[in-house]
């Protein structure tokens, strides 16, 4: 992050070093004892008296209103974060912030002046720091018990954030400015991710027969594989989160912003998918993950090509550009322009098949996200009810007839109105990604995955436009290293240094034969 300096008011401090100089260079200058008449005299000391006392509050009165921040400390720990700056620059309108703080507590005497220096970047933001041990009474009154809490008020809304974090409050912000409730519903009943898992595992060196890819694919490990920490973070960005199992209802309720499928693993029925259809129709979002081998129900797969898009039964395989040493987790770290892919950096895929993109129908836009590199390719897979056959064989991706290299699109997103909408209703948004891995327990905190899933949700809710910010998720302590690190640090360790310790202990006994 870089940190500015603040030009103008450095300038006007720099006013008040040459006025407070002027006053102490005029206080030398000017004589004591003047040889004037008694009143002459106190006229004249009065004047200096009077001038000195107008300068000094000019000065500071300009010093108040225009003070300068300096951070002196190398980590920059008394300077907010960039993401919580942009949030501040973009307030057009009064937020009230009161924090409550322990005066004791380092933590909550950085996050006060921390939150200070954000109230000087935007008018629009009213800090207030309170100590409950000196004002308890104001504590009862917003109904706070705890130390480090945050209220924050605006148009008689309030958000309550319990955090040193100043990306936490400035979350929080956003919270409270957001007008409207906006639920995020997971459809489940087909082997979905569950959104109220929210156990991971790790996936280390050496962690044999388990992977993501096309081997393994077929296997449901649900209790290892949930999706609750992606459901974590919606909620902490303060959107309502709430499960929905379409077979028992005969239609997406009317409430629901945003339809996630994540992971399904056994074929919708037909009335499922009429009820997908009708919710786009009426101008709804959805966030289609759908991994290898699942088999799309007829309707639900004229409904993809009618927004232009058409899943195919491979797995793609990337040589050139994927994550550790597995050539179907494949990675990408350049993607397409696009209001979701402008702030995201490395993202990886733990086994992702291939999107075939077609015409849309009239009235549909549909573009590439991102793809794979140029050196990948793709193989067939068998569906996952063929693969699940009791004793029955496990494809792995050795089988299938590879396909000549080049670059695979792995997700797209499609926005429109279909052909049965009525007039002037609001268009539909959708984005349809061949992986559903990359947004669960085990790989979503990960690189740039979470920022990917977060920026997905922000525009099918249509909130591209906010500030980017997202909540931390905590992960175990691990280093995660590349293929090409991992080759790098195994010739230094296992090669250069032996090798340098063998032809050392040459050159030594040669000399001294």
């Amino acid at each position: 992050m870089e940190h500015t300096l603040d030009v103008p008011n450095l300038l006007w401090f720099a006013g008040w070093l040459v006025a407070v100089a002027a006053l102490f260079a005029l206080a030398i200058q000017l004589p004591l004892q003047t040889k004037l008449t008694r009143g002459r005299a106190f006229l004249y000391n009065c004047s200096v008296v009077v001038g000195a006392i107008v300068l000094v509050a000019v000065a500071n009165a300009a010093l108040v209103l225009h003070s300068a921040y300096l951070d002196l400390t190398r980590e920059k720990v008394f300077t907010p974060s960039e993401q919580a700056m942009k949030v501040v620059d973009t307030l057009q309108r009064d937020v009230d912030l009161t924090y409550f703080y322990q005066g004791q507590d380092p933590s909550g005497r950085r996050t006060k002046d921390v939150l200070e220096v954000m109230a000087h970047r935007n008018a629009h933001l009213h800090v207030r720091a309170v100590d409950p041990d000196k004002q308890p009474t104001l504590a009862e009154n917003f109904g706070v018990k705890l130390y480090n809490a945050a209220v924050l008020e605006t148009e008689g809304r309030r958000v309550l954030v319990q955090s040193t974090d100043e990306n936490d409050i400035a979350i929080g912000i956003l919270r409270v400015l957001r007008e409207r409730v906006i639920n995020v519903c997971f459809l489940e009943g087909h082997n979905e991710f569950p959104m109220d898992n929210f156990e991971f595992h790790t996936h280390l060196e050496g962690m044999q027969g388990h992977s993501h890819g096309d081997s393994d694919s077929a296997v449901v490990k649900m209790p290892g594989h949930g999706i609750g920490r992606l459901r974590r973070s919606l909620e902490a960005l303060g959107y309502d989160v709430r499960k929905v199992i379409l077979a028992t209802m005969n239609s997406v309720p009317a409430d629901c912003a945003l339809v996630i499928n994540a992971n399904p693993r056994t074929t919708f029925l037909p009335a499922e998918s009429a009820a997908l259809e009708s919710y786009l129709t009426r101008g709804g979002s959805v966030l289609f993950m759908f991994d290898l081998g699942f088999v799309l129900e007829p309707h639900l797969a004229r409904l993809l090509e009618e927004i232009g898009v058409r899943p195919e039964q491979k797995v793609v395989i990337d040589p050139l550009s994927h994550y550790s040493s597995d050539p179907e987790m494949v990675a990408v770290t350049g993607y397409d322009s696009s209001p979701i892919t402008r702030n995201v950096s490395m993202t990886f895929y733990p086994g992702v098949r291939p999107l075939d993109l077609i015409p849309p129908v009239a009235g549909v836009k549909t573009a590439p996200l991102f793809e794979s590199s140029r050196d990948s390719y793709t193989k067939d897979v068998r569906p996952v009810e063929a693969r699940q056959v009791p004793g029955g064989p496990r494809a792995g991706a050795g089988q299938g007839t590879p396909v000549k290299p080049g670059a695979r699109v792995l997700a797209v997103a499609s926005a429109g109105r279909l052909p049965n909408a009525s007039p002037g209703s609001e268009a539909f948004r959708a984005i349809v990604i061949g992986d559903g891995d990359f947004a669960s327990n085990s790989f979503l905190p990960y690189m740039a995955n979470s920022d990917l899933a977060l920026a997905m949700v922000r525009w099918l809710v249509r909130e591209e436009r906010s500030p980017t910010i997202a909540s931390r998720i905590p992960v175990p302590s691990m280093i995660l290293l590349t293929q090409p690190q991992t080759l790098w640090i195994f010739l230094i360790i296992e090669v250069l240094l032996p090798g340098a310790t063998i032809v050392l202990g040459v050159v030594m006994w040669w000399r001294h034969r």
